[in-house]
């Protein structure tokens, strides 16, 4: 499992608005610009937040776009599975297909185990706990 450009797009796009929640409303390039990414890529992904309600946008003049909800309601793991369906890292057996014993163990013992803690991860994480905040238990620290 790889998390696309438009994942990862998508969550600078969120950041970067929770960041700058002072303002009202921030225009899609503004946001380009600050994250390096193009403007027609992020219309693409603002359509998906928006639809999901992640995000709402304002038109006119002084349009732009914000966050919908409080970064504190906004799961990251929530936020993936929208703009990249599923995180699972294999698709789980049909059912009424027989899964041969060797699948199956291979099943319960890695990919299960992996996509417990893919989701574990994903969904402790809220924007906020990600913008302005910094988490002891992960962060780094460097000697020299």
């Amino acid at each position: 499992m790889k998390i696309s450009t438009r994942g990862r797009y998508g969550i600078r796009l969120l950041i970067d608005l929770a960041e700058h929640m002072e303002e009202p409303h921030i225009p899609l390039a503004n946001v380009a610009d600050r994250q390096g990414i193009s403007v027609r890529y992020l219309e693409q992904v603002v359509i998906i937040l928006r639809r999901a309600g992640f995000i709402r946008s304002v038109k006119g003049a002084s349009g732009g776009y914000a966050l919908a909800r409080s970064p504190q309601d906004i799961v990251i793991g929530d936020v993936l599975r929208v703009l990249e369906g599923d995180m699972l890292m294999v698709d789980p057996p049909l059912p009424g297909v027989p899964e041969s014993r060797i699948r199956r163990c291979i099943r319960l013992t890695v990919y299960d185990r992996l996509n417990e803690r893919i989701a574990a991860v994903i969904d402790r994480k809220t924007l906020a706990s990600i913008v302005g905040t910094v988490d002891p238990d992960e962060s780094y620290m460097y000697f020299i």
